[in-house]
């Protein structure tokens, strides 16, 4: 099984840039900034439980990366640098590290976690996660996202911002969100530093100057790291063109 996804041509001999999007995210949320690397083929796609993927199923993070591997060799997609956000950047570093995934010319992740160091960290995430499926499975999404929203890792927000990112969450699948939620809960991801760390391929990290969080995760990392300035978690979002311009540096290195 393939998942959805959009293509848009580039030229030739460059490796295609892979993105993907975040928790209750789609294939539209990296195209703005996808828009400015037309030298490059790119394909965006949509996770598992999420736009024209809503409705696929997986039960692990192996399967996520199977569907993954199959969806690009469905383009015939045999290099490319995987980006990804958030979740899709868990997804993305799995992939490279763990599922081995072939062709990776390189990995960019924004504020993607690379998993949790303590089973107490562990236990008291799947909790957490196990609560917001729960209200992704029987509230309003419109009442969940304004929650989810109010997180401390999304404090720098306005509350326009927050608005807008919960009419546009709301079109969504509720009990779909739930499940790839627990399925790719960080409660269950491994620890990926040390295979990252082996990697024989390039590996940036990109993170917002407010994104305290997520700092020191990069800080902590065997990656090079950049600083979107004046953003937080949302980097792309929230400054694209900033993002484009990093991407566009690392590819052109």
């Amino acid at each position: 099984m393939t998942l959805h996804a959009v293509a848009q041509a580039g030229e030739a001999d460059k490796p295609w840039l892979v993105f993907l999007h975040g928790f209750s995210g789609d294939c539209r949320e990296w195209q703005s900034v996808g828009e400015s690397l037309s030298k490059h083929p790119r394909l965006y796609v949509d996770l598992p439980g999420h736009g024209g993927s809503a409705e696929i199923s997986v039960s692990s993070f192996d399967e996520v990366c199977h569907e993954l591997q199959e969806t690009l060799l469905s383009y015939n997609i045999l290099n490319a640098w995987l980006i990804g956000y958030s979740l899709g950047g868990r997804v993305a570093m799995y992939a490279a590290s763990q599922a081995k995934l072939a062709g990776i010319c390189g990995l960019i992740v924004e504020g993607g976690h690379p998993g949790l160091q303590s089973d107490e960290a562990r236990a008291d995430r799947l909790q957490s996660d196990a609560q917001w499926a729960k209200r992704f499975r029987t509230e309003p999404l419109v009442q969940v996202f304004d929650a989810w929203y109010r997180q401390p890792v999304f404090a720098s927000l306005t509350e326009l911002e927050r608005a807008e990112l919960v009419a546009l969450r709301a079109d969504n699948n509720g009990p779909r969100l739930a499940d790839m939620l627990l399925v790719t809960s960080l409660a269950v991801q491994p620890d990926l530093r040390a295979a990252l760390s082996t990697r024989d391929y390039p590996f940036w990290y990109l993170c917002g100057e407010r994104d305290a969080k997520f700092r020191v995760v990069a800080e902590g990392l065997v990656a090079s790291y950049h600083l979107i300035p004046n953003a937080g978690h949302n980097a792309h979002r929230e400054d694209p063109a900033a993002v484009a311009a990093c991407l566009a540096q690392i590819l052109n290195d």
